[in-house]
């Protein structure tokens, strides 16, 4: 049996891959790995991605040596049928993962599968100064879950994959001591780190996503190498970097660094964080519910796909925001619903500092966020 997919294009990923939308939890079963060695035969330059390849037989092409897998012989076998077709399509471009779904000879039977194909760190400077030096060349697969599931995590996937160039090397010693142990670990290094922050911090977590979202400096104390990582990681990932303009990140990050008082402290010597100078609002706690009720489950993709919804939320309000300031330069009435929005979204403290970076340089604007300001103060004053 060969693995689905290997005839046609990956599959859609529209049905719940949308952020905002509802997806049902998913199991993620057992997780598996493999890395192969791949090499092309001396006189064949043409590397996979150009496209030359794809008339000429898989094995006279190139082939797949297994370096490492805990897959069953005959699930392995197919899934390298799988990547020979793959390479002999010129599907695997060099350093860039792609996430299918896959058919194989396991429990799961059908499992999303992670594939990206790399040079060692370390001799790929050689081999560009000396023309005749190859790179070693590596195909690595990671399965569990489902296609849509690792789309999710496919950008974390791309850089564990960098940490695993700088590490790999083809003796034994080193691919038993460094190598192994990265490949059996990535579904807990990769996938894992927001489900285990929301276990950590609990109802606590309204803090975090505040902070994420008001790109307020975080210092964390008293925390193991692993929880120092996942909270870093986690708010990484709750951030509305990319989604906003460059620019506005900057200078968010920039006022915020400035307002020392405004840094957080996560003390973690304790069983549970205890969070210094930390704020939250009404949006950032209703969105921790969601991550609360969905622990029950234990299912990490569920926690990131809440993780998109958030963000997807957040910019949807920044959004309408923006559209009700363009209509407050002409109109006092909009003025009003702009006041009424900042009020009642939830997160009025946090979209008023991003639209207020956002036109500095726009003298109309500005002055409707300095009255909106003005409204604001006057309200929590009140």
């Amino acid at each position: 049996m060969l693995p689905d997919g290997e005839e046609r294009e990956p599959e859609s990923s529209e049905e719940g891959g949308a952020a905002g939308e509802e997806r049902r939890p998913e199991r993620h079963g057992s997780t598996y790995h493999s890395l192969y060695g791949y090499c092309r035969p001396s006189g064949h330059g043409a590397a996979p991605g150009d496209g030359s390849a794809a008339e000429t037989p898989a094995g006279e092409d190139f082939s797949l040596s297994l370096l490492d897998t805990n897959l069953p012989v005959e699930a392995e076998t197919e899934l390298r049928s799988f990547l020979a077709k793959r390479l002999t399509k010129g599907a695997l471009f060099e350093g860039m993962g792609n996430v299918v779904s896959v058919g194989l000879s396991i429990p799961e039977h059908k499992v999303g599968c992670y594939y990206c194909r790399f040079q060692q760190e370390n001799l790929l400077e050689m081999a560009t100064l000396e023309s005749d030096i190859n790179a070693p060349e590596y195909v690595v697969c990671f399965l569990g879950g489902s296609e849509k599931g690792l789309e999710l995590f496919r950008l974390e996937l791309d850089k564990y994959i960098q940490s695993l160039k700088i590490n790999l090397d083809l003796e034994q010693k080193t691919l038993e001591m460094s190598v192994k142990p990265h490949l059996s670990s990535w579904f807990e290094n990769a996938i894992c780190p927001i489900q285990r922050v929301v276990q950590l911090f609990q109802e606590k977590l309204a803090f975090l996503l505040h902070a994420a979202l008001s790109y307020t400096p975080v210092e964390v104390k008293n925390a193991d190498e692993r929880t120092e990582k996942d909270i870093s990681r986690f708010l990484a990932a709750a951030s509305l970097q990319g989604l906003v303009q460059e620019g506005t990140m900057t200078s968010l990050c920039i006022a915020m660094t400035e307002e020392q008082h405004k840094s957080i402290a996560i003390d973690c010597a304790g069983p549970q964080p205890q969070l210094h100078n930390a704020g939250s609002n009404r949006f950032c706690e209703d969105w921790m519910h969601a991550f609360v009720n969905g622990a029950e489950g234990g299912n990490p993709f569920l926690f990131r796909q809440i993780l998109e919804n958030f963000k997807l939320k957040a910019i949807q309000d920044i959004n309408n925001l923006k559209r009700f300031i363009r209509q407050a330069e002409m109109n006092h009435y909009a003025l009003f619903k702009c006041y009424m929005f900042l009020k009642n979204c939830g997160s009025g403290d946090i979209l008023l500092k991003i639209v207020k970076v956002e036109h500095a340089e726009m003298p109309e604007a500005r002055n409707v966020v300095t009255v909106l300001e003005e409204f604001m103060r006057e309200t929590s004053v009140a």
